[in-house]
């Protein structure tokens, strides 16, 4: 089998070059990782892409929350995904359901035809959906390179029988990306076990704030926040090389 592809979750440009440095194939950057994660600014793409040598893919997600959105934020994705094209990033991550569980057809095909040359992956909207199988199907009709999910499950390696089934189903239509949970520990078995050749981690580990100071009145305003980390990125890669 060829070699498995990592696929690092950055919450940052710092995160993206860890994740490049631990060995990282491919990076999907975000923001606002504690709330499923959203588009990153303008600036941040900017710098990632002059940095990054691995390719680079963008989430597209104009808000949290669920995946079902409106107009207003239909354009704005329309809006994100153009800069990103502008940019000369490797992709896009997208994804949206109507208001009952199904693929939303109609807006993913207007931001699968934004995004034009570059790569789409159809993000884990897709676990949210009503019927996983049938959903499969409307985003292989998209024509999305690959869809990332955990089996709508918790973690990928909760949804492993689904994730196995979905790789059958795919019939290699479609690269089916199993992500959630995983880390250097689980990441090889979960590979084993579904068939899938693309895995998704976010490797992330706590950055302590070099702040002497600290307001005591801003309860629960934590000055640390979340990084890649470039040991775990590696751990990941020698995992799978060792499939």
């Amino acid at each position: 089998m060829a070699r498995r592809l990592l696929e690092i979750a950055s919450n940052s440009v710092t995160s993206a070059l860890a994740a490049q440095a631990g060995g990282a194939d491919r990076i999907e950057l975000f923001d606002n990782l504690a709330e499923g994660g959203t588009t990153p600014s303008y600036g941040s793409i900017a710098v990632a892409r002059e940095r990054l040598r691995i390719p680079l893919f963008v989430l597209i997600r104009a808000r949290p929350g669920d995946f079902h959105y409106g107009p207003l934020e239909a354009e704005i994705m329309l809006r994100d995904i153009a800069h990103c094209r502008q940019l000369g990033c490797d992709g896009v991550v997208i994804g949206a359901l109507d208001a009952d569980g199904n693929v939303d057809t109609a807006l993913c095909q207007a931001l699968v035809s934004a995004a034009g040359p570059l790569q789409v992956t159809f993000h884990r909207a897709f676990d949210a959906a009503r019927d996983l199988p049938a959903a499969l199907e409307q985003v292989i009709a998209l024509g999305c390179q690959r869809v990332l999910t955990s089996g709508g499950q918790p973690s990928a390696e909760a949804g492993a029988e689904m994730l196995a089934a979905l790789v059958a189903q795919s019939n290699a239509r479609i690269g089916v990306m199993a992500g959630a949970g995983l880390n250097a520990r689980n990441i090889a078995a979960v590979a084993a076990r579904t068939g899938c050749v693309e895995l998704h981690a976010s490797a992330k580990a706590a950055q302590r704030s070099a702040m002497r100071h600290h307001n005591p009145a801003l309860v629960g305003l934590s000055p640390d926040w979340t990084v890649t980390d470039a040991e775990e990125v590696t751990a990941l890669r020698a995992a799978l090389d060792q499939i």
